[in-house]
């Protein structure tokens, strides 16, 4: 990242400020600033002191699906490896747009089929946050009271749009001190997503980055579509540090914020001419597509390429459609076909990027945010009250970063 685009994000980050701040086994809590192993509730935020307020959805639909509860039961922890967090701030991305709408409905179903789990509905959305570690299982080193950071997994019916949420210990680790709340609660999803898609679909290099102080992606060129939002921004900053070349599509207005996140070329995606200008740097060892143009374009482009790892897989919403069965034979179908044409015409494969919750990956951007590498862009941010028009915001689209919820002040810890 050049210093002119860091003391841009910096003075970004300084507007934000201005604008805001009973279980089965054997835990560890957090009681008036002591610990204890015996059964215990977190303080109390509520109107009950094993109570949470938290917005949920008993149905799929639009956003005034969305209800406030004040009287939502605290999540339990059910197993050795279990964290209950207390957040401070959450984030709304466009995953939580689409299970809002029922997306991956059959699939995490078939997932939340377990003892005590196979429960739909009500369902409380939200993947990402920053808070405090008020009680873990036994299994857990993390102290009572640490700051953390993490992501809650897709299949949970209890996300991070709460006061409280329950996660593995894998989703979770010691929430870098260079970010405040709100830039922490905005990093690991959309960071995940990216890291997961270059290092892991991709092979970019090893799963923890560059090896080497040269850095692991010296010689490759990455065009990144949609380098303004919030997987795109993360992953320009990623590849930066990784000394990769990278070149990015984005709105006009947005050209100047994405050439401070490092891109070695960005151009309006508007503007036929620019875009002809990609074809001069072709082959690609990646495109990756943060835009949302799925796999189908990519066989459309006038550029070749090697790989073309696009985070809009029909995955999901074929089963949706089509049940489990006929569903996954539609997705080998569409995969090869997308692929033929693919090679045939650029040169290169298609593949389909996913989040992962690996704590590799939350090293992995621990370790740029401590050097200073990565520093999250916020769109906008709203009070819990005002989640609804988070989703608003977020149905709206043309984001320039990521947008977050804020749940409880900054204690200065």
């Amino acid at each position: 990242m050049t210093a002119a685009g860091f003391n841009s994000i910096l003075c970004l980050r300084q507007l934000v400020r201005l604008n805001r701040r009973q279980y089965s086994a054997p835990a560890k809590s957090v009681l008036s600033g002591s610990q204890t192993n015996d059964q215990a509730t977190p303080p109390p935020t509520s109107k009950s002191a094993d109570k949470m307020r938290g917005w949920q959805l008993h149905n799929y639909g639009d956003i005034d699906e969305l209800q406030l509860s004040e009287m939502l039961k605290i999540p339990q922890i059910r197993c050795s490896n279990e964290c209950l967090v207390r957040i401070r701030a959450t984030a709304v991305n466009p995953i939580d747009l689409a299970m809002l709408r029922g997306y991956g409905a059959t699939v995490l179903n078939k997932m939340r089929c377990q003892p005590g789990d196979g429960i739909e509905f009500p369902l409380i959305l939200g993947r990402e946050f920053c808070g405090e570690l008020v009680q873990t299982g036994m299994g857990v080193s993390l102290p009572l009271g640490s700051r953390v950071w993490g992501v809650v997994p897709l299949q949970a019916t209890i996300g991070s749009h709460a006061e409280y949420v329950a996660v593995p210990s894998y989703c979770l680790a010691p929430a870098p001190k260079e970010l405040d709340d709100y830039e922490a609660a905005s990093v690991l999803y959309a960071g995940l997503t990216a890291w997961s898609g270059l290092y892991i679909t991709g092979g970019l290099g090893g799963p923890c980055g560059a090896t080497t102080a040269s850095g692991g992606g010296a010689h490759k060129r990455v065009l990144v579509l949609g380098g303004s939002g919030g997987v795109g921004t993360l992953a320009i900053q990623i590849l930066k540090s990784q000394k990769v070349q990278v070149l990015a599509t984005c709105s006009e207005n947005a050209i100047e914020m994405v050439r401070n996140l490092g891109a070695d070329l960005v151009v309006d995606y508007n503007n036929p001419q620019a875009m002809e200008e990609l074809c001069k740097y072709a082959p690609y060892d990646i495109v990756l597509d943060c835009a949302g143009q799925g796999g189908q374009k990519a066989a459309e482009s006038k550029y070749d390429f090697r790989q073309y790892i696009t985070f809009s897989s029909p995955l999901l919403a074929n089963i949706d459609k089509q049940g489990l069965g006929v569903g996954a034979l539609k997705n080998v179908f569409d995969l090869f076909q997308t692929n033929v044409r693919s090679v045939t015409q650029r040169g290169g494969l298609v593949k389909w990027g996913f989040f992962s919750p690996a704590p590799q990956g939350i090293q992995f951007l621990q370790k740029l945010v401590e050097q200073r590498k990565l520093m999250p862009l916020i769109d906008s941010s709203y009070g819990f009250s005002e989640l609804p028009k988070a989703f608003e915001k977020m149905k709206s689209g043309h984001l320039r970063g990521k947008i977050v919820v804020k749940l409880r002040e900054e204690t200065g810890d």
